[in-house]
């Protein structure tokens, strides 16, 4: 162990740095286990959902994502080279007044089909938890993650698909 000052000092900062990344990395790395609602009517977590196998998840966090959502899904849907990979969408409503989630919901369901609706999720709770996870920093942006079938996150990122589609097939690698 070192005993001068500047080594000590280097020493107490890597070991800090490496407890912030680690820190990070399990944050990434632990999906909340929050309970939703398909459009379907059906009780999902998504994190039950995913396990042992790959997954995209693409997620918003208001009114204004929502759109940059769909045109996730839809290019996501329409990629053969995801064919078998699950996908699914989200949409945190906590901050939605609980008397208007209902409207929301049916709003949401318009033009899907009942396979879509089955993985189309909306929560309604850890908010908090589920911003940590995906480190929002844009509530306008849809956010996406790419899994493998361990759980392990092979890419994130937020914005908008035709900005972003190529980054995602290239974490499939």
């Amino acid at each position: 162990m070192p005993t001068d000052a500047p080594s000590k000092r280097i020493l107490l900062a890597f070991l800090i740095a490496t407890g912030v990344v680690a820190a990070h990395a399990q944050t990434l790395s632990s999906m909340p286990a929050t309970s939703g609602e398909t459009l379907s009517g059906k009780r999902l977590v998504l994190s039950d959902a995913v396990k042992n196998q790959p997954a995209i998840l693409v997620i918003g966090f208001s009114q204004q994502a929502g759109d940059g959502c769909g045109l996730w899904a839809n290019a996501l849907h329409s990629d053969p080279a995801l064919a078998g990979t699950l996908i699914y969408e989200a949409a945190m409503l906590e901050k939605a007044p609980s008397f208007l989630r209902g409207m929301i919901k049916s709003s949401m369901r318009k033009g899907l089909t009942p396979a879509q609706q089955d993985a189309f999720v909306v929560l309604t709770q850890d908010e908090k938890l589920w911003r940590a996870w995906l480190d929002v920093s844009e509530d306008k942006d849809p956010y996406v993650v790419l899994l493998d079938s361990s759980g392990k996150i092979l890419w994130h990122g937020h914005g908008a698909a035709k900005d972003l589609e190529s980054q995602l097939r290239a974490g499939r690698r």
